[in-house]
C-alpha cells in the first residue's frame, strides 16, 4: 500500500523520467530513499546517449547502493520508479539488498502503451553438461 509520502517521492521519479526523455532517451527515471526518508542519489535512463544497453537508472542506483552503501543501510531502503524494474534490474536490486520498491506504472500497463520491444525472442537452449558446470560451480556456494 503507498502513501502520500510515496506519492510525492514517485513524482519526482516521473519528473526524472521527463528528463530522460528530455536528454533523448528513454522515459524511466529512479531514486533512492535512505531510512530516515533522505533521497539519497537519483538518476534516469541514458541508454542511448551512453549507447549502453545496460544504463537503466535502476540498475546504476542498485549498483550504486552495493558499492556505496552499507548492507544495513540499503536494507533499509526504497527505490522509487517511473516503471516496474525489469528482470535485470529486480535481479540487481536483490543483489544490492534493498528493501522496497515502489513504482508508478507496471510492466503489464507499459506493454499496454507500447506492446513489445520490437525484438525477436532469442531462443534458449539447455541445461546441458549438469555434471561438468556443478563441479565448477557447487564449491563456491559451500
Amino acid at each position: 500500500m503507498t502513501t502520500p509520502e510515496d506519492h510525492a517521492l514517485l513524482r519526482q521519479a516521473i519528473a526524472l523520467a521527463a528528463k530522460a526523455v528530455a536528454s533523448g532517451n528513454p522515459p524511466f527515471g529512479s531514486l533512492l530513499v535512505g531510512p530516515a526518508g533522505t533521497v539519497l542519489a537519483k538518476s534516469y535512463n541514458t541508454t542511448l546517449t551512453d549507447n549502453d544497453i545496460t544504463a537503466h537508472p535502476e540498475l546504476k542506483l542498485a549498483r550504486w547502493a552495493a558499492a556505496e552503501l552499507e548492507a544495513a543501510t540499503a536494507a533499509g531502503t526504497t527505490m522509487y520508479t517511473s516503471c516496474q524494474p525489469c528482470g535485470m534490474c529486480e535481479a540487481a536490486i536483490q543483489r544490492a539488498g534493498l528493501r522496497r520498491v515502489v513504482y508508478a506504472l507496471s510492466n503489464e500497463q507499459l506493454l499496454d502503451i507500447r506492446p513489445g520491444s520490437g525484438l525477436p525472442a532469442v531462443p534458449q537452449d539447455g541445461p546441458a553438461l549438469l555434471d561438468e558446470v556443478r563441479d565448477v560451480v557447487a564449491p563456491y556456494y559451500h
